[in-house]
């Protein structure tokens, strides 16, 4: 290809990569959510935004079935979709916090490879209770979302650029989140309480907050994200599996480490720069370098940015030099 030709499909590159960062942008903000009140990576979150894939593609598949839709216009079947997921997503999220971290946390644990390993544990557990539950009800590993014209129309943006109806929805949910969250940490009674307890879990329960509480609640909130991010995952991409949230999640860890983790904009911003760097490279590093690296080498990009920002700003573009809580 020529220079012309691949300047060309510049501004078609920059839309999809703008796509993929809102869907790391959503999961890291679930991430951002439980370090700013714990300090805890919660690696069990990349599990629990795919549970919610799989809920949404459940609601798609039987509210939605051609034969006896209960819902026949596909933008409620969407927003259905997406209310089932969050709902879904949050119980689970607040059952790990409640099964898994919270006896740590009452231990006085202090060593932080316990929690991290706990983490992994339940993710492995997840996969597996996934992969078991799509073999026993479907037979079948790669499971599909339905497809809808209304949600696929394509729409022409100037240079030659086209952007898909699910595609629209995913940007203008990303954004309403963002602002929501943002709303909610810092303008309720409830934001205050998260960040008191964030900010001193002792002191603040000298005030009378109980912190059992706000932390259920605070990974209520990041799984209920979660599922959303999940739901628009699976009807931009289609298909699912149980491993689906293992290398999204761990990108949008990196995307929640390079805003600066405990960020909430610095989540959203991180998601979107990883988002660009993936798609950019994915795209023009065969042209670049004759064919010797493909497109699988997009991923490199992601976890080498995560090692370069370690090294040179490990506090991430907006975040602050702190003590270790974790």
């Amino acid at each position: 290809m020529t220079v012309a030709d691949l300047l060309s499909i510049l501004p078609q590159t920059i839309l999809e990569g703008l796509l993929l960062g809102f869907v790391y942008a959503m999961v890291a903000l679930g991430y951002t959510m439980v370090y700013g009140v714990l300090g805890l990576i919660n690696f069990a979150h990349s599990e629990v935004f795919m549970i919610g894939a799989v809920i949404g593609l459940e609601v798609f598949r039987f509210w939605g079935n051609p034969e006896a839709p209960v819902i026949s216009n596909p933008f409620l079947l969407l927003l259905a979709a997406i209310m089932v997921a969050m709902t879904g997503s949050g119980i689970v999220a607040v059952l790990i916090e409640r099964l898994a971290y919270r006896p740590l946390r009452r231990r006085g644990t202090k060593n932080i490879l316990v929690p991290m390993i706990t983490a992994i544990g339940v993710s492995f557990l997840l996969q597996d209770l996934t992969r078991i539950y799509a073999a026993l009800r479907h037979n079948e590993f790669n499971m599909q979302y339905r497809t809808y014209d209304a949600l696929n129309a394509v729409f022409m943006l100037p240079m030659q650029t086209t952007i898909q109806v699910k595609g629209i929805v995913l940007i203008a949910v990303s954004i309403l989140m963002l602002i929501g969250l943002t709303y909610l940490v810092n303008r309720t009674k409830l934001g205050k309480a998260i960040r008191a307890v964030s900010q001193d879990m002792q002191t603040a329960a000298l005030m009378g907050i109980n912190a059992d509480t706000i932390i259920s609640r605070t990974f209520l909130i990041g799984g209920a994200l979660g599922g959303v991010a999940g739901v628009l995952f699976g009807l931009l991409y289609t298909n699912v599996t149980p491993y689906s949230g293992v290398l999204p999640g761990l990108k949008a860890f990196i995307a929640a480490v390079l805003g600066g983790i405990g960020n909430i904009p610095g989540a959203m911003v991180g998601g979107l720069v990883l988002g660009q760097l993936e798609t950019l490279s994915g795209t023009y590093l065969p042209f670049l370098t004759n064919g010797n690296f493909g497109t699988e080498y997009k991923d490199v990009f992601a976890f080498l940015t995560l090692v370069l920002l370690l090294l040179f700003r490990p506090q991430g573009l907006f975040g602050q030099n702190v003590s270790e809580k974790v």
